[in-house]
């Protein structure tokens, strides 16, 4: 079960890495219901990706997939092409959202946005690896 402990340790190993990298980040983590455990916006970070990052997680959560490999399914041809307009408008299909699995459970997501999509990437397998 996702906790405020965990959905903090995660953070905390994801903001470590985008403070290395140098690139303000926001950074969400879900529950495996895909709601909203913790959030940070990083001193610097754009305003318009806090809810970018809270939905990346949801996304990873909803789907149990990381967005990155979403993106890929979701091109013109592909089996999941225009899935990004379900849901609302909140399925996002860019790097940065990955599920976070306890065993092979999955307990939650993270959700990060602030940077270019390897960097967002990069910072959410940072906070991934915590667990």
């Amino acid at each position: 079960m996702m906790t405020l402990d965990i959905a903090r340790r995660v953070i905390a190993a994801a903001e470590a890495e985008a403070a290395r990298i140098g690139q303000p980040m926001n950074i969400a983590v879900v529950c495996g219901g895909g709601s909203l455990v913790s959030h940070i916006r990083m001193d610097g970070a754009w305003m318009g990706s806090v809810q970018i990052a809270i939905d990346k997680a949801w996304t990873s959560r909803a789907f149990d997939i990381s967005t990155k490999e979403l993106a890929e399914l979701s091109q013109p041809g592909k089996d999941f092409y225009g899935i990004h307009a379900s849901n609302g408008g909140r399925v996002m299909i860019f790097a940065g959202g990955i599920p976070l699995k306890s065993g092979e459970k999955v307990i939650g997501a993270i959700g990060v946005s602030g940077g270019v999509g390897k960097q967002d990437q990069a910072v959410a397998e940072a906070g991934a690896a915590a667990l």
